[in-house]
């Protein structure tokens, strides 16, 4: 495979990875090339990044790889965030809003095996809505960041605390919760609108 594609699809596989990020041993196990050539895909795509005319940013924390967006770009990020055109959620949102609600603290992996596709998207939308936040990491393989709602939930949808959530039944099975999560989301979707029409 020429350098070229080994560098485009390490650039895919590290937007794919979100916000958990990607080690270079992960890279090289994946694309079966070895760790010294990972390490020049990486210091290529680094220097491609820091020229003026990129918006990403290469970050490294320990031996994690992240693709971030540039801090000096980041007055644009609000402005979008701001804009009306933005301020009504996709449904995978507000499904993904609604898993995490019920199932707090949850890994994004937990919130994929339910949902069924990936959730990367909506996971960094509702960050960037401040309706859910990390609140640190699973003991485990990967110790992968768990997910749980902020105060700013509680707000934005009329609610005093969780406990007024509707319940769900007991022994519950991943079927059954999908239904009821879709039923919550379809009340928030009713909420947006009643919302957006304020």
């Amino acid at each position: 495979m020429e350098f070229s594609e080994l560098k485009a699809i390490t650039e895919g596989l590290l937007f794919a990875s979100g916000d958990e990020g990607i080690t270079a041993k992960q890279l090289a196990q994946i694309l079966n090339i070895p760790e010294h050539i990972i390490e020049r895909l990486l210091e290529e795509l680094k220097n491609d990044y820091n020229s003026p005319e990129r918006g990403m940013h290469l970050m490294q924390s320990h031996e994690v790889f992240h693709m971030t967006t540039k801090t000096e770009h980041s007055p644009y990020f609000k402005k979008l965030l701001e804009t009306p055109q933005t301020t009504r959620m996709s449904q995978a949102s507000l499904e993904t809003l609604a898993i995490i609600a019920y199932q707090q603290p949850i890994t994004r992996t937990e919130i994929e095996d339910i949902r069924g596709v990936k959730s990367d998207r909506p996971v960094q939308t509702l960050i960037a809505r401040s309706l859910i936040e990390e609140i640190g990491r699973k003991d485990g393989s990967g110790r992968p960041m768990l997910f749980a709602t902020t105060k700013d939930f509680l707000t934005y949808f009329g609610l005093t605390s969780l406990e007024e959530l509707p319940p769900l039944p007991e022994d519950i099975d991943s079927d059954q919760l999908e239904q009821e999560t879709d039923l919550f989301f379809e009340k928030f979707t009713e909420h947006m609108d009643d919302h957006d029409h304020t």
